[in-house]
């Protein structure tokens, strides 16, 4: 596991979300406010505000992809364009790993409902498939921004 893989699973074990824990990972490294990027974040966990839509981990991605691209590209259309096909590449490589990047998809359950926030928590989905869903991100994130 890569340290920045740790960290970002570290910040999940102690209660961020999903894109929150990808985010806060890079703010040192890409110098941007963690606290800021943690407050930004915190919308898209659950598959966006718990809508189990795309998968925070996946957002998150799109965001440090959409923030390396903005320190590399002066350009407006430049880096728009840049961002847009590093996010469909990221995307690709997400969907090979895991079939898909939709939440609800991805943990089996309705968080919007008691009975699926008990099933996440029985089958200790955070940790099952959350974290993997983390880590690939975050590993994704690094191969691309290479």
């Amino acid at each position: 596991m890569t340290p920045n893989e740790e960290k970002a699973l570290a910040a999940h074990a102690a209660g961020l979300n999903c894109a929150q824990s990808v985010v806060t990972t890079y703010a040192g490294a890409l110098n941007f406010d963690e606290d800021l990027a943690e407050r930004i974040s915190t919308g898209f966990g659950g598959g966006m505000g718990r809508l189990q839509e795309t998968c925070g981990a996946v957002t998150g991605g799109f965001m440090i992809v959409s923030i390396v691209n903005s320190q590399r590209y002066p350009d407006i259309v430049e880096r728009k364009n840049k961002t847009y096909a590093m996010v469909q590449d990221f995307n690709r490589r997400f969907a090979a790993i895991h079939g898909t990047n939709n939440c609800r998809q991805l943990l089996g359950c309705d968080l919007n409902t008691e009975e699926g926030r008990d099933d996440y928590k029985q089958r200790n989905l955070s940790e099952s498939v959350c974290n993997r869903c983390i880590a690939d991100a975050v590993r994704i994130v690094d191969e691309l921004i290479k």
